[in-house]
């Protein structure tokens, strides 16, 4: 089952999505052109930094020896779709292609060999992140990764039943249709039974409670005009759309 979220003729909706794309309504079907986008259920959404070895070499940094968790605010959750802003005057905002963790039942103090049970599914967050904004003291800041919408997520939750292995998956990101970012789970850092059980040593996740696993190598910058789509394997193809700031204004007011 693939479980998405849309606002449809001034109603939100919670729907399923067939094969073909169609959207379920208890009346019919509809189109994904002729919904708007909304993030697909969530709770509290965790996210990764420097969970790929490659990435953070990339960045000249040391994978980290435990996991590099922050939160992000349900505002800078965006939809499939839709658009995120590049503030004015900065140098560089690059995309994040990662795979996300949904659970799907109350989970604390999970064991490892137990944590897959715990799992609802998966879906797609492109982490964009404003670098010009990050300092020195903590890692990242609420202006590089907290920003309203700047995170496309979605389009849907994929059941883990139509994934067959969440450490094989190929990601990629395309800017434009340019193949930018190319990167495979299998790499992850700390895999998603080390996350859950690490995570719920401390605190409970609860049922559609989201952690994003972190991003491989392969970011560049983005400016205003710019289509980027995230693509998954056995998960689905996020897009999303880059903004300048005056643009952003207008579609905000």
């Amino acid at each position: 089952m693939r479980r998405a979220r849309v606002r449809h003729e001034g109603a939100i909706h919670d729907v399923t999505v067939a094969p073909d794309g169609a959207l379920r309504f208890p009346d019919g079907g509809v189109s994904e052109e002729s919904v708007t986008w909304l993030p697909p259920k969530h709770g509290t959404f965790l996210a990764l930094g420097l969970n790929y070895k490659d990435h953070a070499k990339e960045l000249d940094f040391k994978p980290p020896e435990e996991p590099l968790l922050f939160l992000k605010a349900s505002s800078s959750l965006t939809g499939h779709r839709r658009y995120s802003c590049r503030p004015d005057g900065v140098e560089m905002m690059h995309y994040e292609g990662e795979l996300v963790v949904v659970a799907g039942r109350a989970a604390s103090r999970v064991r490892r060999s137990e944590a897959m049970d715990f799992v609802l599914g998966y879906t797609i967050a492109n982490d964009y992140a404003v670098r010009d904004y990050l300092e020195d003291f903590y890692r990242p800041n609420l202006r590089v990764k907290s920003r309203d919408a700047l995170t496309p997520l979605g389009p849907y939750i994929v059941d883990k039943e139509a994934v067959d292995d969440p450490h094989a998956l190929e990601i990629r990101t395309f800017v434009n249709g340019e193949l930018r970012q190319q990167g495979n789970t299998r790499d992850l850092v700390f895999d998603i039974p080390f996350l859950l059980e690490y995570v719920t040593s401390f605190m409970t996740l609860q049922p559609f409670d989201m952690i994003s696993t972190g991003t491989p190598k392969g970011v560049s910058n983005v400016v205003a005009g710019d289509e980027v789509v995230v693509e998954i394997e056995s998960v689905g193809r996020l897009q999303s759309r880059v903004v300048a700031e005056e643009e952003w204004n207008a579609l905000e007011a």
